[in-house]
């Protein structure tokens, strides 16, 4: 690498500016992730950092580096979300004013917040593409500075200041794991921390069904990739950063994948046995050590980039995390259509230990004389899961798992 346009020095520097912003967040130890590990696992909690994410760091820097002319021109970006908070808040906090477009479907609080920030909320499309096509026109059309979320010198050097926390808050660190999407985290981490330990591993970890770096890396450059809906929207860029890809490509030693189940299980972890609240994008560090523990030496830290979910999205998240994590079970029974066969079933069910949540009776379709019913059933877990299954065909019962 030749010549890098950000270097350790600017993130040395990006941590004075950041002194009074920035909060110093904490690093967590997690017992039950350290025993998925067979070593020290811990959480850096950047879904507790002002604005709900590490987003502020970067954005803070590059618009503080803004000159006063510049600064009266005004600022804008485009974002469905954490980008979004982070540059509203950082613009009141300097003194400019703000523009943020964002996608028609961008999550109500995500807005509000933006809005209560001090923010310009102007609606764009239904994607973060078609708005930051609006923002870029608006910045040619008034003169506004565009801040973009991770193509850029300040920004990188901004959440680099979250690996020099990491080093001196975990000196022994083994291996950094962290959320990737168009890679200014991954980036900024990575030249702090190997510029202080060289030996440390960074792993980024992106969505199963929007992950463009590890087809980028195969060609040597950034290349185009349609992402596919996923619930990690954070992180779901179409084309690496030129400038970030070119960090990564050097110092990143792995990226992997996750999937949505995946993701949807460790967001469940975090809130039940860490007390943490993470969006599907700021906990993919964590599916990948569920996922993939055996490629991370401890200790290790996973950083936990963001928290701004949508409560309703929690819920949905939840659900299906649970029934990622064999919590939830959905079964198909036929049963015969006289009277008591249902109650039956289900006084079986209640003896089994199993939490009844939802009933769906069908008649039609059916052998005469036979009805389908389906149940979705609260669990222990796998095991209980296997047991209850077990019982039912044991006493007879034709179950299907759907």
């Amino acid at each position: 690498m030749q010549d890098p346009q950000v270097t350790y020095d600017d993130v040395v520097a990006a941590r004075g500016l950041l002194a009074d912003v920035a909060l110093r967040t904490p690093l967590l130890h997690s017992h039950v992730l350290s025993g998925v590990v067979g070593g020290p696992v811990h959480l850096k909690c950047e879904n507790l950092q002002r604005s709900g994410s590490f987003k502020i760091r970067g954005a803070y820097v590059r618009i503080a580096g803004l000159t006063g002319q510049e600064r009266s021109r005004g600022v804008v970006a485009a974002s469905a979300g954490n980008h979004a908070q982070g540059v509203a808040l950082a613009s009141g906090l300097v003194g400019t004013g703000a523009t943020v477009y964002m996608p028609r479907g961008a999550p109500l609080p995500k807005v509000a917040a933006t809005r209560s920030y001090g923010a310009e909320v102007i609606f764009a499309g239904d994607t973060v593409d078609v708005a930051l096509e609006r923002a870029r026109e608006h910045a040619g059309r008034t003169g506004a500075i565009f801040i973009h979320p991770f193509d850029h010198p300040d920004v990188i050097a901004g959440q680099g200041t979250i690996g020099l926390e990491i080093v001196e808050q975990l000196p022994e660190v083994g291996t950094i794991v962290m959320s990737l999407g168009g890679g200014g985290l991954a980036a900024g981490v990575a030249l702090a921390v190997k510029s202080l330990r060289p030996g440390v591993r960074i792993v980024g970890v992106q969505a199963e069904l929007a992950a463009a770096y590890p087809a980028s890396l195969a060609a040597g450059h950034p290349v185009d990739v349609r992402p596919a809906l996923t619930m990690a929207d954070g992180i779901a860029v179409g084309r690496p950063g030129e400038l970030p890809f070119e960090l990564i490509h050097y110092l990143v030693d792995s990226v992997v994948t996750v999937t949505e189940s995946e993701i949807s299980r460790a967001l469940v972890l975090c809130l039940e046995r860490a007390k943490q609240v993470v969006e599907p994008a700021g906990v993919a560090g964590v599916a990948a050590i569920l996922a993939h523990p055996e490629i991370f030496e401890p200790p290790v830290v996973a950083v936990l980039s963001g928290g701004n979910i949508d409560p309703l999205l929690l819920a949905k998240v939840l659900r299906h995390g649970l029934a990622a994590a064999g919590r939830y079970l959905t079964v198909r029974v036929p049963l015969a259509d006289r009277p008591g066969a249902l109650a039956t079933l289900l006084t079986r069910l209640a003896d089994l230990g199993t939490n009844v949540l939802d009933i769906v009776h069908q008649r039609l379709g059916m052998h005469p004389g036979e009805v389908d019913v389906q149940l979705q059933l609260e669990t222990k877990g796998p095991v209980h899961s296997e047991e209850v299954l077990d019982s039912l065909r044991v006493d007879g019962y034709k179950i299907a798992c759907t």
